[in-house]
């Protein structure tokens, strides 16, 4: 599903964020990626959804190899792939159905089929009864379950997650945590970047330690193992 085959990458700037990484994450897997701060893991994590591209090394995501993908096939590599950021990244002038709906209407789906999909993600984050708000009328944890509807309308295989608890209040990260056991149980890999302790040692899953751009920790049932 996904695998990092000796990768390195070294900023125009001189520093080297990742060091010789070799990982492998199957299908179905549920993945936290942890350690302090500068150590690599937003590097990690941006090339797999290739907003950043090795210097060496292969990376390959559902059979595609982003070190040898052109400029121009990025958009159409990341139909098959769900992305969830910190900051929600929605659209403000257009309402959480038509946020959602967004993701299908560029890889130009059915009318018919979109609004289905559409209101069946929606039920699932528990937002159908705010389909037709904006999202600045919604909260921080709501916003962010419409971030996460919209990464998953296309049925992707996999979901990358960088920081989706990180602006919210504990109970709502526990919402949103749950919102994620559901789509990993339902078969979708979920590789996610977290400083949240807490939820790291309480929904224990796989554990990628990462420290000074290299794998330090790799644990199938691990803990956080890092002071806040």
């Amino acid at each position: 599903m996904i695998e990092m085959q000796e990768v390195y990458k070294k900023y125009p700037n001189g520093v080297s964020a990742i060091n010789g990484i070799d990982v492998r994450i199957e299908q179905g897997e549920f993945v936290y990626v942890v350690g302090p701060s500068g150590a690599g893991k937003s590097t990690f994590i941006k090339m797999m959804y290739r907003e950043e591209v090795p210097t060496t090394g292969n990376i390959l995501v559902n059979g595609v190899n982003l070190a040898k993908l052109k400029l121009k096939k990025v958009p159409i590599y990341r139909r098959n792939l769900g992305v969830v950021f910190q900051d929600f990244k929605l659209l403000p002038k257009l309402t959480v159905y038509e946020n959602v709906a967004f993701a299908l209407e560029v890889i130009e789906a059915q009318p018919k089929f979109i609004k289905k999909r559409v209101m069946e993600v929606l039920d699932l984050v528990g937002l159908k009864h705010k389909a037709r708000m904006l999202p600045t009328e919604l909260s921080g944890g709501e916003q962010q379950r419409v971030s996460i509807a919209r990464s998953i309308v296309n049925s992707p295989k996999v979901v990358i997650a960088d920081e989706p608890t990180g602006n919210l209040d504990p109970d709502t990260s526990w919402e949103i945590m749950n919102i994620f056991e559901e789509i990993n149980n339902r078969g979708t890999t979920i590789v996610m970047a977290t400083h949240n302790k807490e939820i790291v040692n309480t929904i224990q899953h796989r554990v990628i330690a990462i420290e000074g751009g290299k794998i330090v920790r790799d644990e199938s049932k691990g803990e956080y193992g890092y002071e806040n």
